[in-house]
């Protein structure tokens, strides 16, 4: 044990030092204080119903009606008990509170990454901090995206574990590539997960390469063989994660259109709409922001103090200097296409400096991996500003149109740009003297990105224009909140001023600290100063640089004390609905977008919602029926008995009472018939719900109309119920069709008659309807997806197979260590 320690001595010195950081850097969290997240409200508001069953049951329900008419929830929230990689997970949090678990797991990974490639420890702890710290992996974590942060922290150590295969060790790459990609697959942020596999794929076509240039085709393929099985065990251990989301997939809004979209050359289309998806594209100039950060105006808004154009202006044109300030704090300085953004893609200056010159000077042949990656990334992150590449993934790579905002590839380069600037050091240190005009190349890197930045700071005209292209729309919006043209112009010319001023103050920023890496580099091949003062100082400058950024977006304000948490409030319109004690009516507010905002689930079930993975019919209903006026008898279908308005007048919340509500479930008197989605479509536009019903012909074999009859007298009432099991009671004199308040789903949902099976019919498009016999009977309809079931089982045995694997490889590998004989001390000398 002590030779252990003294061995991992410099490892457990830089893992301290990791520990500092993250103690500094989020110090509230040492103070009792948590971070405010954007998205809790929401996520409040959408998980109020399943977490109450939780408490209640002991289990959270497999679905909640709280959402969009209905929705699975283990696209909101489930425990998935029998994989191991949750109680991995909670292990980590239980010792490291968040975010601070999401920060060690960064910095570690990252290590681990650059230790599989033998750099020097203090080099790798360097090169973790560059990692680490790129801007948007804070950011992330300040805007609450906590999945997206946990994904992002366990893409350095898949990395380091296929490249660790790949170098021959075997045994250890493969383990820990099946740890690594089941808590990778386990955050359930499949879009990371793809965009890093689009980088690895690359890797393997360039091992490949390589296994074949040096007729190494057998060590290539037991690698990869050894990385296959790896994967698969780690989709194994989270079955339960990705096959109901995959047979959820199907029928949402990532999935196929049920009425036919065509893309512009009349091709029909599938996943999100490609508009849609592209929403979020990097633009091609604001890439400089990968150098000076503040390129682009840094974020949308928040970023203008007393001292700017726009508050001077105010403040002499007469308006009080806090309310000056205020109006300067809501101005967009962010100039870019994108419709908002919380901060630019920041990798550092001198990690820009180190990566150029990388290209330049470094041997391995993992920076052709690196550059070919990185580059394929940054195309893709264009989106719509470079269609070429970005339509070609769309329309034909797998699953790519599954995703939005694309600039979110931008994470991976934010592992492989500090990647190559990491060994283009370490090639300084290790092979000096064979680079062949160091010299030159050293200097004109540094002159290239150095004067790059001058000329940003002395002329920012030349390469940028501070205009996004609704800059007319903007001068139109402040002219009418004004009243004044002039002033109107003037407000916004000092804005162009502000972003100028943000643009120019960066670059020289930038410029000092390229001079100054340039500087630590110059000397060392200058034999100034040794290779121990080069990556300190090049790892303090990068810490510093870094640091200071990221403290514009995640910083103490970020924090709150635990009682200034915003919950959902309730409000006096919410306490007289829920007065109402029927079981499952529905409400739709109107007082914000009802579709985007899950503030109403908390207290009722709504009809609107927040989520990004919407049920396609549900979608297709609001496009259609929704899309400029509400239908109001597809509210009656819903069962929407309230809803809730604001008064313009006096800003008051009102309640609208909705006597022709279809209530949870009725017998209709006419069954139509319709042969596909568009047409049964066009009938839901106007009917009355109560007493008509269509129904598709793929469910004709499910229905038989001659046994229908007119239900005089029939009445069917709930009775009793649970998110996964609604029990009802009727009386029909004849068999009919009822017709239930429900969203139609057929991956899980079942019905049952007296405890016989019978096959669930959509109707309207959306709901599920039953055909059933006359008389007094019960019928029951429960969520028990098939799915579910046998995923838990294969993860909870993939699960024992990964632990047992981990077990394995510590013991073989301390087995063969004992076996190894001792070299006898040399003699000394007397």
């Amino acid at each position: 044990m002590k030779n252990w320690f003294k061995q991992n001595a410099t490892h457990l010195i830089i893992i301290g030092l990791f520990l500092v950081l993250i103690v500094f850097y989020l110090t509230p969290i040492w103070q009792g204080k948590i971070l405010s997240q954007s998205d809790v409200i929401q996520a409040e508001g959408s998980q109020k119903e399943l977490f109450d069953y939780k408490a209640k049951d002991g289990h959270s329900p497999l679905w909640t009606n709280s959402m969009f008419g209905g929705m699975p929830t283990y696209q909101i929230w489930y425990e998935h008990a029998n994989n191991i990689t949750t109680y991995i997970g909670r292990g980590i949090r239980t010792v490291f509170p968040a975010p601070a678990d999401v920060l060690l797991l960064y910095l570690l990974g990252s290590y681990f990454l650059l230790s599989v490639l033998r750099i020097r420890p203090w080099l790798a702890a360097a090169g973790a901090i560059a990692m680490a710290f790129s801007s948007y992996n804070l950011i992330y974590i300040e805007a609450g995206h906590m999945n997206k942060a946990y994904a992002i922290a366990y893409m350095a150590p898949i990395i380091g574990a296929v490249i660790l295969c790949y170098r021959g060790n075997r045994l250890w790459g493969g383990v820990i590539l099946a740890l690594f990609m089941a808590l990778e697959i386990r955050t359930n942020h499949v879009q990371v997960t793809y965009y890093l596999f689009l980088a690895l794929l690359v890797l393997v076509l360039f091992e490949l390469y390589y296994a074949i240039r040096d007729k190494k085709l057998k060590n290539f393929t037991q690698a990869t063989g050894v990385q296959l099985i790896a994967v698969v065990l780690a989709v194994l251990v989270n079955a339960s994660v990705l096959y109901p989301t995959y047979e959820y997939s199907k029928s949402t809004i990532r999935g196929k259109a049920n009425i036919a979209k065509v893309d512009e050359g009349g091709k029909q289309t599938d996943g999100l709409d490609k508009e849609y998806a592209y929403a979020w594209s990097q633009g091609i100039g604001e890439s400089i922001t990968f150098l000076i950060p503040n390129a682009y105006g840094g974020k949308t808004g928040g970023v203008l103090d007393e001292k700017s154009n726009i508050a001077k202006l105010l403040t002499k044109s007469g308006f009080p200097e806090n309310q000056a300030v205020q109006i300067a704090q809501s101005m967009p300085t962010y100039w870019g296409e994108k419709t908002f953004t919380s901060g630019p893609w920041y990798f550092g200056a001198a990690v820009i400096f180190l990566f150029i010159l990388g290209i330049v000077i470094v041997k391995d042949r993992l920076k052709w991996w690196i550059i070919t990656a990185t580059a394929l990334i940054l195309l893709l992150s264009f989106g719509r500003h470079f269609p070429l590449i970005s339509d070609l993934f769309f329309d034909y790579f797998p699953m790519y149109n599954k995703f939005r905002a694309v600039e979110s590839i931008l994470v991976v380069a934010a592992v492989l740009i500090p990647l190559l600037a990491v060994l283009a050091i370490n090639e300084l240190i290790t092979r000096q003297q064979e680079i062949i005009n160091l010299n030159k190349k050293v200097l004109y890197t540094g002159i290239a990105v150095g004067g790059l930045c001058l000329l940003v700071a002395f002329i920012p005209d030349l390469f940028l224009n501070f205009k996004p292209s609704t800059h007319q729309n903007f001068v139109a919006t402040l002219q009418q909140q004004t009243g004044d043209q002039n002033m109107a112009n003037e407000i916004a010319s000092a804005l162009i001023k502000d972003r100028k001023d943000l643009a120019s103050k960066d670059a020289y920023r930038s410029f000092f600290i390229v001079l100054i890496a340039f500087g630590f580099v110059w000397s060392y091949i200058k034999n100034k100063i040794s290779y121990t003062v080069l990556i300190a100082g090049v790892g303090v400058l990068t810490l510093i640089d870094l640091w200071q950024v990221d403290k514009r977006y995640l910083n103490d304000n970020s924090f709150i004390e635990p009682r200034d948490v915003q919950h959902v409030q309730e409000r006096e319109v919410d306490q007289l609905i829920r007065m109402d004690k029927d079981l499952s009516y529905r409400v739709l507010d109107l007082t914000t977008n009802p579709f985007s905002d899950a503030r109403a689930s908390y207290f009722h079930k709504s009809l609107g919602g927040y989520h990004a993975a919407k049920l396609m019919r549900f979608q297709e209903i609001l496009e259609h029926q929704f899309n400029g006026a509400i239908n109001e008898d597809v509210l009656d279908m819903f069962n929407v008995r309230y809803i809730i308005t604001r008064d313009p007048s006096n800003n008051s919340e009102k309640i609208q009472r909705r006597s022709t509500a279809a209530g949870n479930a009725w017998f209709v008197n006419k069954v139509t018939m319709v042969k596909d989605d568009a047409q049964e479509m066009q009938a839901i536009s106007s009917f009355d719900p109560k007493t008509e019903a269509f129904v598709s012909e793929q469910f004709k074999s499910n229905l038989d109309t001659t046994r229908l009859g007119v239900p005089t007298n029939a009445n069917i009432q709930l009775t009793s119920y649970h998110p996964d099991t609604m029990r009802y009671e009727y009386s029909s004199p004849t068999t009919a069709l009822a017709v239930f308040s429900e969203v139609y789903y057929d991956a899980g949902w079942k019905a049952y008659v007296d405890g016989d099976e019978v096959p669930i019919i959509r109707a309207d498009y959306a709901l599920r309807a039953l055909q059933l016999p006359g008389g007094n009977h019960k019928v029951e309809f429960i969520f028990a997806p098939e799915s579910m079931r046998i995923s838990e089982i294969i993860s909870l045995i993939a699960s024992i197979v990964l632990v047992l694997g981990l077990g394995f490889a510590i013991w073989y590998t301390y087995s063969n260590r004992k076996k190894k004989p001792e070299l006898s001390s040399p003699t000394k000398k007397k």
